[in-house]
């Protein structure tokens, strides 16, 4: 419950870092429509567009993670993608300078923007929710960091909760944004853009001491809870598909009196 909070969190401050980098792509979303229920409805299937995207990341990393998980790794990758995260915070500051990753330049990227550039010609609810849908896959360093979540969970299920919850948290001010026109208060944007590397911090530590086998209670659990917790999840599974097959094929013990026929 922990890590899916800490993830409905992480969109909701890392938000104010999409109205930096997205912006100017929700401002120019062709909102269709003449009034404002229809023009928010089509702000809703934009993001709702980005956050199937983001649940789709959500699936394929969290499968990553729970291979992992399977060969003993989970603890060591929890551990690995927290410092990840803590590096990601530290590495602009320290190499600031000499390397920016954003500023690389792929073909398929460049596909990409133009597939969402074609769409924008096509002012149509349907249209929104496909510019949603493909901006969801366009380079961004937030969501770097919620997919090294979504592995360290370990889990399908819980990636793909992590990465959905993820992008509700960011769906109420890109919603403002696209609606209203612009922000009341940028001033307020820049103390809340401060903050996000020190909770990028925080999450990645809570992920590092989840790895450590420390023993505190929802924190930092044994390995053998967590080994014992995904056997016992693995049984009910088992269990609930054999009762399923056994309602299937189940055939009544004896046939009542009153459907007997009789024999002359």
């Amino acid at each position: 419950m922990a890590i899916l909070i800490s993830a409905l969190v992480l969109g909701l401050m890392g938000s104010f870092h999409c109205v930096g980098m997205c912006g100017p792509i929700v401002l120019a979303l062709p909102l269709h429509g003449n009034n404002l229920q229809q023009k928010i409805y089509g702000g809703l299937l934009y993001n709702l567009g980005r956050t199937v995207t983001y649940g789709v990341m959500g699936a394929i990393f969290g499968l990553l993670g729970q291979g992992l998980r399977l060969v003993g790794f989970q603890q060591v990758v929890s551990v690995i993608m927290g410092s990840a995260m803590v590096i990601s915070v530290l590495f602009p500051a320290l190499f600031r300078n000499q390397y920016d990753l954003q500023k690389s330049s792929f073909k398929l990227v460049g596909k990409l923007k133009k597939s969402i550039v074609d769409l924008f010609s096509v002012r149509s609810f349907q249209s929104l929710f496909f510019i949603g849908l493909l901006n969801g896959l366009l380079p961004c360093g937030l969501v770097y960091i919620a997919i090294a979540g979504a592995i360290a969970t370990g889990s399908v299920s819980t990636g793909i909760w992590y990465m959905v919850l993820f992008g509700l948290g960011t769906i109420p001010m890109l919603l403002f944004l696209g609606v209203a026109g612009n922000l009341a208060g940028n001033k307020l944007r820049q103390k809340i853009n401060r903050f996000i590397p020190i909770l990028v911090i925080i999450v990645g530590i809570f992920f590092i001491l989840r790895g450590l086998n420390l023993n505190i209670k929802f924190l930092s659990p044994t390995r053998d809870k967590i080994e014992k917790k995904f056997e016992q999840s693995l049984d009910e599974k088992h269990l609930s598909s054999s009762t399923d097959q056994g309602k299937t094929y189940e055939m009544p013990a004896a046939i009542p009196s009153c459907c007997q026929t009789e024999k002359k």
